[in-house]
């Protein structure tokens, strides 16, 4: 390694070691901090945020990106080192044009937000979140029009969670995938519905976690590199490849929510687990984007943990566990009912024929605020009104419309598109998946997820952040992100279910 590439390493895993910390403490402002601990964390969390801002966008970071890009001219161009100081430089010239104190704001701002949040889900009452939000946005706005000029305004937030991406590819992508799903439910609406009541009753809850961790220990999520908490909404955080947590949220009369919660939130976190050792405490050593992440959450939940295959292994155990409820529901019942299509209000309860309206209502709200034409204090009503002509339902109070997700306290403005496009990557790895391991469905059925998750290991998780989304997805599959294996995936599984 030479002389200067080896002294911006040792300032960037300084930099990443920062960052881990503040990740420590957001984790536990999300599960264990006393209430009256936000004002103390969100200076905590603002000075980590500054400190870091300030030591990556110095001159001196700065001079040895410029050096160290002359001392890898030999090196090939998939090389860690290249592929660091690419992704570096890149990171640097948008970092650098974003004042450290706008930076502590937007931090102080999204500590402030979530815990405002939380309450206002509570007591269900927009209110108490409403000027907290207003800042927030305001804010991503100030940071959005940093970046002009852009093509929108929403780009410089979409880039954040998936680099190279524009508001344009998506409206693009989404035109494509909207009709076909709309085209789905449709039909569907037509059969006669499934009954899932017997989801719907009282589930003793240590009985539920007890399960949901014998099931993602199966998948391959490891308890000595991570563990698992309840918050308020389920998310995965890292502070290094070797200590990987999730949350979950358990409901006690709905199975579901916990048991398909902790899949999902597994699925993020393997993907963390699963990176190259030797790119830990850089920017490549996490994934390489949100939509990367959820194409392997939604994997896990949904193409494994919501097949007949799984449920063909699962189900014993679980109607044993749980027979008073499920000891007359015969398995093919059972399947159909974790797989029922009906427009719900809530997202990440929605079956899958359904999801992507959820993520597409948000969106165009998302860019609505960036845009202006959309003001915080109407939230609520359009909301409502946007659920009842994407979906036909309408939210009776705060907390089951606007208020569910926990993204915008965060902060997280662009980032919901990355749930459908985690969807369809999804559908797109799963084709070549099946045709590398040709008994997959045997071996899901055994309760094996070995072979699966050593593909992954290889094709996707070992390279952390060294390529882009649409880079990796192309090298894998011969193509960038497309919505026509999703939407193959759909109509054939539900055509099975529905007999469409």
């Amino acid at each position: 390694m030479t002389k200067k590439l080896k002294e911006l390493k040792s300032i960037i895993n300084e930099i990443t070691d920062i960052s881990s910390a503040a990740a420590v403490l957001g984790w536990d402002q999300e599960t264990y901090m006393p209430k009256g601990g936000i004002g103390d964390r969100a200076n905590q969390m603002a000075t980590l945020s500054k400190i870091s801002h300030q030591k990556f966008t110095s001159d001196k970071v700065g001079d040895l990106i410029a050096e160290s890009k002359n001392e890898i001219k030999g090196l090939e161009s998939d090389s860690d080192d290249n592929r660091l100081i690419k992704v570096l430089d890149r990171d640097y010239q948008k970092s650098v044009k974003v004042p450290t104190e706008l930076v502590e704001e937007m931090s102080k701002a999204n500590s402030l937000g979530q815990q405002a949040w939380a309450e206002a889900r509570e007591k269900s009452d927009f209110s108490l979140f409403e000027s907290r939000l207003k800042e927030i946005v305001e804010l991503r706005r100030k940071y959005a029009m940093i970046f002009k000029p852009y093509d929108h305004i929403y780009d410089p937030l979409l880039d954040d969670f998936e680099p190279g991406l524009k508001t344009a590819d998506v409206k693009e992508t989404f035109e494509k995938l909207r009709p076909k799903q709309i085209e789905l439910i449709k039909r569907i609406s037509e059969k006669t519905e499934i009954d899932n009541s017997f989801l719907l009753l009282k589930y003793d809850e240590q009985k539920q976690w007890n399960f949901g961790t014998d099931v993602i220990t199966k998948f391959g999520y490891d308890w000595n590199r991570g563990r698992q908490d309840k918050s308020t909404h389920p998310f995965t955080t890292n502070f290094g490849r070797n200590d990987v947590r999730i949350t979950t949220r358990i409901e006690p009369e709905y199975l579901p929510t916990g048991l398909f919660g902790s899949m999902h939130e597994a699925g993020h976190a393997m993907y963390e687990q699963g990176v190259a050792p030797n790119l830990a405490r850089t920017p490549l050593g996490s994934g390489a984007s949100l939509a990367i992440h959820e194409s392997q959450s939604r994997m896990w939940e949904n193409l494994v943990g919501r097949s007949l295959p799984f449920w063909e292994c699962f189900y014993p155990a679980l109607q044993k566990t749980f027979s008073k409820q499920l000891g007359d529901v015969k398995l093919s019942d059972f399947y159909k009912g974790i797989n029922k299509v009906k427009p719900s209000l809530v997202r990440v309860e929605a079956d899958e024929a359904t999801y992507n309206m959820h993520i597409m209502l948000r969106l165009e709200i998302e860019i609505g605020l960036m845009e202006g034409s959309i003001e915080v204090k109407d939230l609520p009503e359009i909301w409502n009104t946007k659920m009842q002509e994407y979906l036909g339902v309408t939210p009776e109070n705060d907390a089951e419309g606007v208020l569910q997700d926990i993204h915008w306290s965060m902060g997280a403005i662009g980032y919901f598109a990355t749930y459908t496009l985690g969807n369809l990557i999804s559908a797109q790895l799963w084709e070549c998946i099946n045709k590398d391991i040709t008994n997959l469905s045997d071996q899901i059925r055994k309760g094996d997820f070995s072979a699966l998750l050593a593909w992954l290991r290889k094709n996707i998780h070992q390279h952390g952040a060294k390529f882009e989304p649409q880079e990796l997805i192309k090298r894998i599959t011969g193509s960038k992100i497309t919505p026509e294996p999703y939407i193959k995936y759909l109509n054939k599984k539900y055509s099975d279910i529905y007999c469409l």
